[in-house]
């Protein structure tokens, strides 16, 4: 054997001393790593900030589970800490989740804390749209999309939409699967809604991608390649960064293709948009009346609103819409489904409030429900938000203070400071939402008199607060109700046990894996 191996016999002593040493330095490095590990935090539960490299050590450990490692520091360093990177990393950073800062920054002091220019410079696959925007230009675009999401032509078609989809779209899926009895994954079907429907309320055009085909849909896996990009631009030195770049190598190759894709689709929107007004039968689903989608808005009434129309701005407006639409839309549904499958009481009290507004003897069997149906259903509404609570479909967003400022939790800020509030976290901190935050309690959002009970914004983030409250908020709620409302009365959803469900590194709070699950009827 030791022929074979082409070792001589007498250097066989040797090549043992040699193994050996190896042996011993693998025991020391296994032991360094150990203490370095067992360091990696000072006695205050704060991550350890090391000479040179910071708080990198830390973060680097734990990015696999970033979201659950801000949330242990967070409520360690009492809501709020201060992350240092690496001196040459431009990486320093305060943390918070206290109702307190998120207040002061959102809306007491709203002027002096922007988005700035780093976080264009992060997100620049959004170009000048109305997330990137600061000053007048936000202002703008803010005050003209309200008008067109508020107009009454618009919340029609969004209802009409809604039911289209549900009932062209989802209802059939979800019937394959049943029949088939296949295991699937349920993100996937609700991103495929979220983005027809948004498509179709942005655009005119329904790409169908919420079909019993399951087609690829290339626009919709760049957005999800470009959020992945975007979530490790916030993780690394902006000189790693610049080099993949310049290498087009790693995670900004992938960005790089995502955003030709985005382009690509977007610029044949506009052109056919350009070309005729009247929506055929190829750009709107043939029961809608009147279409009223954003994008006829936008070229139609450039002269009233004052904007400058062109490609670039259509482009920038319909990706910013878009990303808004699908992601968070459908992050929300299926982290509210599978919070549901694991909590029959909570299920059958959204059954017995939807029972109660249909007549009698239609209690046991299908039903879907309107827009207007489900619109003030109290239950259910307080489900929503509690998913929402729990696993808020933007995790962390950041902003930049202009002049130096002190927040009220007594860390000083200054323009070369970052500012990130952790939302994952602040539906997890005892100190706001009390000694059951990890219960999911519908409850929690209804009040004595049975009514919706209203959380101040700076508390509950989901929606942003302060002057950049989220536009599509009663979109969301709308195309949450109708989807919800017909998974939850019409099925059961059985949860593969095989699949741990936890929340992905990513801007969008999707899952790692899916949400695998086998549905059944439940009306026979």
């Amino acid at each position: 054997m030791l022929y074979f191996l082409n070792i001589r016999i007498d250097r066989f002593p040797k090549l043992c001393n040699s193994m050996a040493l190896v042996g011993i330095f693998e025991v020391l490095l296994a032991l360094f790593c150990f203490l370095f590990l067992y360091r990696s935090r000072n006695n205050d539960g704060c991550p350890k900030n090391y000479p040179i490299i910071g708080m990198m050590p830390g973060l680097l450990l734990n990015v696999h589970r970033i979201h659950d490692w801000c949330t242990e520091v967070l409520d360690r360093c009492h809501c709020t800490f201060h992350f240092k990177g690496p001196w040459f990393a431009n990486m320093n950073i305060i943390v918070t989740c206290d109702p307190a800062d998120i207040h002061y920054i959102m809306s007491s002091n709203f002027a002096n804390f922007p988005k700035g220019p780093e976080f264009k410079q992060m997100f620049d696959v959004l170009g000048d749209g109305i997330f990137n925007s600061d000053s007048d230009s936000w202002k703008n675009q803010r005050t003209v999309a309200q008008g067109f999401m508020r107009n009454h032509r618009f919340l029609k078609f969004l209802s009409t939409t809604s039911r289209y989809k549900v009932e062209g779209g989802l209802i059939p899926v979800m019937d394959h699967l049943v029949k088939r009895g296949l295991v699937a994954d349920l993100e996937d079907v609700f991103q495929r809604f979220t983005f027809d429907a948004t498509c179709i309320l942005v655009t005119g055009h329904d790409p169908r991608c919420l079909s019993v085909e399951f087609p690829d849909a290339r626009f919709s896996k760049a957005l999800d390649d470009a959020e992945e990009a975007i979530f490790y631009r916030h993780v690394r030195p902006p000189w790693f960064i610049k080099l993949q770049r310049w290498l087009n190598i790693g995670q900004e190759r992938k960005y790089c293709k995502a955003w030709q894709v985005l382009d690509d689709t977007i610029v044949e929107y506009i052109c056919r948009k350009r070309k005729d007004f009247i929506l055929g039968p190829n750009w709107i689903p043939e029961n809608v009346e009147e279409g009223f989608d954003l994008l006829t808005s936008y070229i139609t009434e450039e002269k009233s609103t004052g904007l400058k129309c062109d490609d670039k701005f259509l482009r920038d407006t319909i990706l910013n819409l878009m990303l808004a639409g699908r992601d968070t839309t459908s992050s929300a549904l299926t982290w509210f489904i599978w919070l549901v499958s694991r909590n029959p009481i909570v299920e059958n009290k959204i059954i017995d409030e939807l029972r109660s507004i249909i007549p009698a003897e239609e209690s046991k069997k299908r039903r879907l429900f309107d827009a207007e149906e489900v619109k003030n259903l109290v239950y259910l509404h307080g489900a929503l938000c509690e998913a929402l609570r729990l696993y808020p479909a933007v995790p962390f967003q950041h902003k930049e203070p202009l002049k130096p400022d002190v927040l009220p939790s007594g860390y000083p800020v200054h323009p070369n400071m970052k500012i990130l509030f952790n939302l994952y976290s602040m539906g997890r901190m005892k100190s706001i939402w009390g000694e059951d935050c990890f219960e999911f309690k519908p409850e929690r959002w209804i009040n004595e008199r049975g009514r919706i009970k209203h959380e101040p914004s700076y508390k509950f983030l989901s929606f942003n607060a302060g002057p950049r409250t989220c536009l599509g908020k009663e979109v969301a709620f709308i195309q949450m109700k109708t989807v919800a409302s017909a998974i939850v009365y019409n099925y059961r959803i059985h949860v593969s046990d095989e699949t741990p469900i936890i929340p992905a590194v990513s801007i969008i709070l999707h899952t790692k894996d899916g949400l695998m699950a086998r549905i059944s009827n439940r009306w026979d």
